[in-house]
């Protein structure tokens, strides 16, 4: 214990409120700067992570609610509704653009919620309108997939931008601290070390802010993409079960 306590009392200790207080005024900016970054950064990334986190959950809902209907529209005549999941929108949408193309045979569209989907008197869209359906389905794919990324811009802003900075912060603080020592003639270390210490404080306020953020944001990317993917997958089951369903051949 007594090695141990010696060893604490041996090691340097960076007073970061001290390095603060000694900081020059463009310092103090910087590091408040800072700050205010660290503090976006972590409420985009908590309420980004709970977004995902819910969107995940319901897309597996769906996913597995979806596939044990033998209709495609099943779930849309039952009105489930799965919040949260961007698949959900997607699928509404689709069966809301197969409603339109149904009309344009003469079909009442409310037939969508009247079950019996699939008798050939339905089956009556050919392949234009399947384009027509593929692109409604594909441009709601995009739109939720922005919806996905919104704001991690900002969060790749805060880890690229805050180590820079950070190291602006020391350089200046260096800078001010060798201009003072010039003008007081002074060459000792006990001259230029509250400086130095107080300038480098940016540096590791800037590290800081990018590490958690780096790492928020590579996780925060990788469930974006997972799910992005589940919405390319499900865009081409949901058009195939319709052309299965809805197109005659020939």
């Amino acid at each position: 214990m007594d090695i141990f306590n010696s060893l604490l009392v041996s090691l340097p200790i960076a007073d970061m409120g001290g390095a603060f207080l000694d900081s020059s005024f463009s310092g103090k900016a910087i590091v408040i700067i800072l700050g205010f970054g660290s503090a976006g950064a972590w409420t985009i990334m908590i309420t980004k992570g709970w977004q995902l986190k819910l969107a995940g959950n319901a897309t597996a809902a769906f996913l597995a609610a979806f596939r044990t209907e033998r209709n495609p529209t099943a779930l849309f005549t039952k009105r489930e509704e799965y919040r949260g999941s961007p698949l959900n929108t997607i699928y509404k949408a689709g069966c809301n653009a197969l409603g339109g193309e149904l009309q344009a045979h003469g079909i009442d569209p409310d037939d969508l919620l009247m079950g019996d989907l699939t008798s050939e008197s339905h089956r009556r869209l050919n392949r234009s309108q399947m384009e027509t359906l593929r692109a409604v389905v594909d441009r709601n794919v995009a739109d939720e997939v922005l919806n996905l990324e919104e704001q991690m811009g900002l969060l790749a802003t805060a880890v690229s931008a805050a180590p820079f900075l950070g190291l602006l912060g020391t350089v200046w603080g260096v800078m001010e601290a060798f201009s003072g020592m010039a003008q007081s003639g002074s060459a000792a270390l006990s001259a230029v070390a509250p400086g130095i210490s107080a300038a480098l404080l940016t540096t590791i306020v800037g590290l800081l802010v990018a590490l958690p953020s780096m790492i928020g944001y590579n996780l925060l990317s990788a469930k974006i993409r997972q799910i992005s993917v589940q919405m390319d997958n499900f865009s081409q089951e949901f058009v195939s079960a319709i052309q299965n369903s809805y197109v005659i051949e020939g």
